[in-house]
């Protein structure tokens, strides 16, 4: 649990940087000494810093395993964020945000986060801006990992090929070391969702896009998030979906959508993207919200409703053919308090009728309830 969202003001972008220099050096391995030995095993191994946590990867071959878990354990847990190296880090992650800040879907979706979940932390770059990035310094960051890289914030998720050893593994590892106490960050953890609407115009953007947020129930209310998965799928997933068929297939009014859901733990998102000619613009906006507001029980069949549950079990097998989509499923599972059987949402999808989607998931996506950015091109 270290993600932006546990960053303090003046320090937005303390995450992100800090995962860059976990592989910057430690107590016991020198700068790229970390990816050396992982690579010398037959491994690889990668990063992510979310808004509600980050997580580290080590892809490893089942016989090295151990020597995988110490080398990733001594790089998390006892970083040395040396000055200099911190400094040169910091330029390289600004360059980041430049490149970021430039890029068009980017600040649409920057755009987006900051209209309808301002002043959550939600609404902030996981990146930082320039500006706080460039104050940050290694003191600071020191006392961010220890307040935050500790046994209450930590989960270890192994899955693959695994010794019969590997409790013991574990259990004599450097996880013992994690540090019990910290800090608290005081989080407050409410969202306000602003309803609206907004044109705004984007330097270097292609063509016009439509984009739609409403507000998503927080990731532990899972079996609504799943019906919120089949209505999404039912909407825009393959040309026979309602969306795709009527706007894309037949009147050929838009080029594309997207439908995306936002998983977070203290509320997220359901984000719809379409892109359109500037003369079709105004009509795939009426026909989309028209779609929309017919969104009932009337109008889905249980044609549609079986094709969509069927995609999204699919999904859910496809996501999980890897040691690593295993591992990354679980972890967060446990992390976050949410222990279940690895396919239990396949057995949640038959709670999902008509009538129940009518009465609690419909609502989540009437275009009256969302927020509305219309993004246009420099003229």
């Amino acid at each position: 649990k270290g993600g932006s969202l546990y960053e303090m003001k003046d320090e937005e972008g303390m995450a992100h940087f800090l995962e860059h220099m976990i592989f910057k050096g430690s107590k016991n391995l020198k700068e790229g000494q970390f990816d050396l030995k992982i690579e010398s095993l037959g491994g690889s191994s990668n990063a992510a810093t979310g808004l509600d946590d980050v997580h580290y990867h080590v892809l490893i071959p089942p016989e090295k395993i151990e020597e995988g878990l110490k080398l990733i354990l001594e790089l998390l847990l006892f970083p040395t964020i040396e000055e200099d190296a911190f400094e040169i880090e910091k330029e390289v992650v600004l360059e980041e945000i430049a490149q970021n800040i430039e890029q068009p879907d980017e600040i649409i979706y920057m755009k987006l986060l900051r209209e309808c979940l301002t002043p959550h932390r939600y609404s902030r770059p996981i990146l930082g801006d320039k500006k706080t990035v460039k104050d940050i310094n290694a003191k600071q960051m020191k006392l961010f990992h220890k307040n935050h890289y500790i046994g209450k914030n930590c989960t270890l998720s192994v899955a693959g090929d695994l010794p019969r050893e590997i409790f013991s593994i574990i259990n004599n590892s450097k996880l013992k070391e994690l540090k019990r106490i910290s800090e608290e960050t005081p989080i407050n953890n409410k969202i306000s969702f602003i309803k609206g609407y907004k044109n705004e115009t984007i330097p270097r953007l292609e063509g016009p896009r439509i984009l739609k947020a409403w507000q998503l129930p927080p990731a532990k209310e899972q079996i609504l998030i799943l019906g919120a998965e089949i209505v999404a799928t039912m909407l825009c997933e393959g040309k026979s979906s309602l969306i795709v068929k009527e706007l894309r297939e037949e009147k050929r009014i838009i080029e594309s959508i997207d439908i995306d859901l936002q998983i977070l733990e203290e509320g997220g998102l359901i984000l719809l993207d379409v892109s359109c000619t500037e003369e079709n613009r105004k009509i795939a906006e009426t026909e989309l919200n028209n779609i929309l507001k017919k969104l009932t029980g009337d109008f889905i069949t249980n044609k549609d409703l079986e094709r969509a549950k069927k995609i999204v079990i699919n999904n859910i097998y496809f996501g999980l053919e890897l040691s690593a989509q295993i591992s990354s499923t679980l972890g967060s599972q446990a992390l976050w308090g949410r222990h279940q059987a690895l396919l239990k949402s396949i057995d949640d999808i038959s709670y999902w009728s008509i009538s129940r989607l009518n009465e609690l998931v419909f609502p989540l996506f009437n275009p009256e309830n969302a927020f509305t950015l219309i993004a246009e091109p420099e003229k």
